[in-house]
């Protein structure tokens, strides 16, 4: 199911003010539905190779996966096809990301974040690992979708700092999981409705870690008919307050609905008495 008419997409993804090279890497494909985003870190290059392996892995499988099987699929277990794939890919683009780091010294310790959204069905199957995330804005509603794994995320769920303490805190970019730093890790999958006039956002902490969530909202709601601009103004808007990371966004609006084509008793039926009559 082509979803270019239903979905608009841009991405950029920019190095910052004080890093010497990018270390993050995304990928989109609006026809196929589906957008990633990863945040290497690790020794010298080593980051950018764990991130450019998982947007190349895991949207070459994506792709393949969906062109032969579409992600709206129910399966036995109740699950979506794109969450089955999602997990088994993820879990997959893992090992080869742990086995390149065990076996070349040079990528020792390379690990990435990753933040991913499949869309299908009127809905967005989301799986994230680390604290890359996805925000949404529907009206005048905008938040995070995606909960950071992160000690911060930890400490605030524990009531040991608060949400406006953590913006200052001095320990940001600690994750609790990342991709590649283990043989297995567990990425969070869930599910949520989409409607029309909805527009995602994919980014690296590289944004959210240097412009205020209202910012970007006011941003997104300012520049939402020109999402190439949008996404141009946020990394700008990073980059002005000091750009001390990789900055990376990727941006999606839904344009229209987009709902599951169903085979419903009456075209099954259709086919069968042209069938029939074929035979008879």
């Amino acid at each position: 199911m082509d979803l270019s008419k239903a979905l608009e997409v841009a991405t950029l993804s920019d190095k910052g003010m004080l890093r010497s090279h990018n270390e993050d890497a995304v990928f989109a494909d609006a026809a196929a539905g589906f957008a990633i985003l990863a945040d290497g870190m690790g020794g010298y290059n080593a980051g950018e190779v764990a991130s450019g392996m998982t947007t190349a892995l895991l949207g070459g499988a994506l792709a393949k996966s969906f062109a032969e099987r579409e992600p709206f699929r129910v399966e036995a277990d109740g699950r979506s096809w794109a969450h089955v794939v999602l997990e088994a890919e993820i879990a997959r683009t893992n090992g080869a990301i742990y086995q390149a780091a065990q076996s070349q010294p040079q990528y020792a310790g390379m690990g990435t974040t990753l933040v991913t959204a499949v869309f299908h069905d009127n809905s967005v199957t989301v799986a994230h690992i680390g604290d890359s995330r996805l925000y949404r804005l529907r009206g005048e509603a905008f938040g995070p979708v995606t909960r950071d794994h992160s000690l911060l995320q930890e400490q605030i769920d524990g009531g040991i700092i608060t949400a406006e303490q953590a913006r200052h805190s001095q320990n940001k970019n600690l994750v609790t999981r990342a991709l590649g730093i283990d043989p297995v890790v567990e990425p969070e999958i869930r599910d949520y409705d989409v409607q029309p006039g909805d527009i995602y956002l994919l980014c690296s902490d590289g944004l959210n870690d240097m412009v205020e969530d209202e910012e970007i909202a006011m941003t997104l709601q300012a520049l939402a008919v020109n999402l190439e601009l949008c996404a141009m103004q946020l990394v700008q808007m990073a980059n002005d307050n000091g750009g001390r990371d990789n900055v990376s966004v990727i941006l999606v609006r839904i344009k229209e609905s987009f709902p599951a084509p169903r085979r419903g008793l009456g075209g099954w039926w259709a086919r069968f008495l042209a069938w029939f009559g074929t035979v008879r």
